[in-house]
């Protein structure tokens, strides 16, 4: 039978970024149900995979089998082109355990000028896993999504809406940053609304 997400569950935001819980409903469109991880109480995995999508499946196995639901996860990061892609997916831990993007975004800009690099290229990249939960060893199915768009990095940083790097990144074909989108906007057209189409058109009955 065939994975599905039927209008009304109860799923499990395995996050614990209150913004990023808030972008989840909205690309749900209401659909759901949705209880924050954070708000459960359930502790962040250690993010021991190499990949976006590996850090997904993890983060997304851990809340289902601690929930006992079906769980939602994300993990995304900005790649610079400048610095070889990094943070890539390190870039949460570049903000450190207080989460201070501001720092995290001027560590950014201080690496790209010591690269001696003029190019400003970068790409946000979202990969969620959906996750149910099981008996068997590793938990129950999992399906996994990635979405991507490039854009320039914007120095210094502009905007208050959003979380994270959003400040500093406008995409490709705008003017304004992520950081300076109303948040229906960036909801349109960002890295995590491309995966969520995927997710939508493969899961969604």
């Amino acid at each position: 039978m065939p994975l599905s997400l039927p209008a009304g569950l109860t799923l499990v935001a395995a996050t614990h970024n209150p913004g990023k819980a808030i972008e989840f409903g909205a690309l749900l469109e209401g659909r759901f149900t949705l209880l924050a991880a954070g708000a459960l109480g359930l502790p962040e995995p250690d993010e021991t995979e190499s990949t976006f999508v590996g850090n997904a499946i993890l983060k997304a196995r851990t809340a289902a089998r601690l929930s006992g639901q079906i769980a939602l996860a994300d993990d995304s990061g900005i790649c610079v082109a400048a610095l070889n892609g990094d943070p890539g997916i390190y870039s949460a831990r570049w903000a450190g355990e207080d989460k201070n993007f501001t720092r995290a975004m001027a560590d950014v800009e201080a690496k790209v000028a010591q690269s001696g690099s003029d190019d400003k290229g970068c790409w946000f990249v979202s990969a969620l896993a959906v996750a149910w939960p099981g008996d068997e060893e590793g938990g129950g199915p999992v399906a996994a999504f990635e979405g991507q768009i490039h854009g320039e990095l914007a120095f210094p940083p502009r905007g208050t809406h959003g979380f994270g790097f959003d400040p500093m990144f406008k995409p490709n074909g705008h003017d304004l940053t992520f950081g300076e989108m109303a948040p229906h906007l960036k909801d349109a057209i960002s890295h995590r609304a491309v995966a969520f189409a995927k997710l939508k058109a493969a899961l969604f009955e």
